[in-house]
């Protein structure tokens, strides 16, 4: 893969940076090293529903993968979603065939794209929109950036495996803006608003609001804004947060789709017909296309919060959707985050219609004619109860290890034994970014190892992995210092106040392998001193804290490679 020339001003901020963290990783600051990490899902869904040959798994991006966008160029197919405070940001993925995707790297992987240094970890990129627009030839990503002043912006290539432009701001509040061009070549920009001031009837009553769009400035035309959506379908009926928008042609007809009810239980996903882009668009009768919200709770293998979704034109003319949803745990509780669907959809008649959108969802779809899945082969992403092992030695790390707030380059080190995470002066708990490598929660049930290569000098050194919902709710399960001595502790941090569970003295003469296991929504924290015979430490800890219904906001949870020079953990 060809790489895109980097700003000069990037390469030098950056090269000072890994200078001064080298500086200190051989002076005042102790080494550690990370290597052999293996992570492996061992959930129940996918023991109890093994693969046939012509099957494949929804969903197609399991873990923290939420609001996909999708387009397509020929016969290459384009994925978006959206990644908070997480950075690099906007992962994309491609693929050929809807059913083995590859990742090709982030949209915005530069500072000077993605200003989320002081940002909460559910703040940042919401709800991303990638269009091609194939009178230019050029790919379009336009999203809302809920930090550092951005607001709705828009980037651009002419490949998307070769990098983005520089962020153009768009002059437009609202959220979740998406991009539409026209047989003619015009442009509109279609996004959630508020209502117009004192016109609010409920809380949660949303527009959505269009604009023209003027391709030679990139940015909306001044004046030319108009609701074509109040509230949503029925506004007798107050629905909320009538969002997530995009605008289709098809056969002659306009089509906008929008998420309806809010990104919960009540989530879904509507479309309203029109003969103009610019409306009236006049919502289908059989509204909602896609959801989850009707059925018993207490369903088995429950997918839930089904919405948010985009279409694509597949492979021999099948259409398909691509939408958010959730898998709970056994415990209802939501760890892994909002995960990326995808399911056939209908659009012989008037409306698109999400194939078995509104029944209980399955977790097994029939591949398409022709294809062959080739998951965790040949670079495809992998689903399912997958094993991925990393020894960590690559000098270009693997695009699904992310940094929060700021570029993993800033703290990491390549060597031949492993990556060295360099300690920053903030710790996990910190608005700002952190020295810590993480790689998205993945499955109910799993078990992760690492090897670590560290001895702290001091209290205020710690290293090891943390289990990380956001900066006011995680797990730290690492190695420090008290006096002369060695010591493995873990901390709970919930709502910002963190408690010791537990500490060990430990002799430290070699390595330290550190192991989490995963199952019925408790966790595991384990050490070998020898590399194979593990002790607990602290007994099975709840993972309650790890679940968007505790700890609140957007995301889901991360398993960090983490190291600080602010430790605050005190051992027994």
């Amino acid at each position: 893969m060809k790489k895109r020339p980097m700003n000069p001003n990037f390469l030098k901020n950056k090269f000072t940076l890994l200078t001064a963290a080298a500086f200190l990783s051989v002076s005042n600051i102790s080494a550690q090293t990370f290597s052999d990490f293996n992570y492996r899902g061992n959930d129940k869904i996918y023991n109890d529903n093994p693969l046939k040959p012509d099957e494949f798994y929804s969903p197609i991006l399991q873990g923290c993968y939420p609001d996909p966008s999708i387009t397509k160029k020929g016969d290459d197919y384009y994925l978006v979603n959206s990644s908070f405070s997480m950075f690099p940001g906007v992962p994309i993925f491609t693929s050929k065939d809807m059913v083995n995707w590859k990742q090709i790297g982030h949209v915005l992987d530069r500072p000077s794209q993605l200003k989320v240094e002081k940002g909460g970890v559910s703040q940042g990129i919401y709800a991303p929109d990638i269009k091609y627009n194939k009178y230019n030839d050029t790919f379009y990503m336009i999203t809302t950036q809920i930090a550092g002043g951005v607001g709705n912006m828009v980037v651009k290539t002419k490949d998307p495996a070769k990098g983005w432009s520089e962020v153009q701001k768009l002059n437009f509040d609202g959220i979740d803006p998406a991009i539409f061009f026209d047989d003619d070549g015009k442009a509109y920009i279609v996004h959630n608003d508020a209502p117009p001031k004192g016109t609010e009837q409920y809380q949660g009553h949303r527009v959505i609001k269009m604009w023209d769009y003027d391709l030679e400035k990139d940015q909306v035309v001044a004046g030319s804004d108009r609701i074509i959506v109040n509230a949503g379908v029925d506004i007798t009926q107050k629905p909320i947060w009538i969002e997530g928008p995009h605008l289709y042609k098809y056969k002659g007809k306009y089509y906008l789709m929008c998420a309806e009810g809010g990104t919960g239980g009540w989530h879904s996903e509507v479309i309203f017909m029109a003969d103009s882009p610019k409306g009236p668009f006049v919502p289908a009768k059989n509204n909602p296309i896609l959801t989850q919200r009707y059925f018993p709770k207490d369903r088995k293998e429950k997918v839930d919060w089904a919405g948010h979704a985009d279409l694509v034109e597949g492979p021999n003319g099948q259409w398909y959707g691509v939408f958010l949803a959730i898998r709970p745990n056994v415990n209802n509780r939501v760890t892994k985050g909002r995960e990326t669907f995808v399911l056939p959809v209908d659009w012989s008649g008037t409306y698109p219609v999400f194939q078995n959108g509104l029944v209980p969802m399955k977790p097994k779809l029939k591949l398409p004619e022709g294809t062959q899945n080739q998951t965790g082969q040949n670079g495809f992403f992998p689903n399912g109860n997958f094993t991925y092992n990393d020894k960590l030695t690559d000098k270009n790390l693997d695009y699904r290890w992310i940094a929060m707030r700021g570029p993993r380059e800033n703290f990491i080190t390549s060597t031949k034994n492993g990556v060295k995470v360099n300690p920053m002066e903030t710790n996990i708990k910190a608005l700002a970014p952190v020295s810590a490598l993480f790689h998205r929660l993945q499955h109910e049930d799993f078990e992760t190892s690492v090897t670590l290569d560290f001895k702290p000098k001091s209290e205020k050194e710690l290293a090891g992995i943390t289990c990380y919902q956001s900066e006011r709710f995680n797990y730290v399960f690492g190695i420090t210092k008290k006096g002369k001595d060695y010591y493995i502790v873990l901390e709970r941090t919930e709502k910002g106040a963190s408690r010791l569970i537990a500490s060990e003295k430990i002799s430290l003469s070699k390595t330290i392998k550190l192991q989490l296991m995963g199952e019925n929504d408790n966790i595991s924290f384990n050490y070998a001193l020898d590399g194979k015979n593990f002790k607990n430490l602290g007994g099975p800890v709840s993972g309650d804290i790890l679940s968007t219904d505790v700890a609140g906001g957007f995301t889901g949870s991360l398993i960090g490679l983490y190291s600080t020079s602010s430790n605050d953990i005190v051992p027994n």
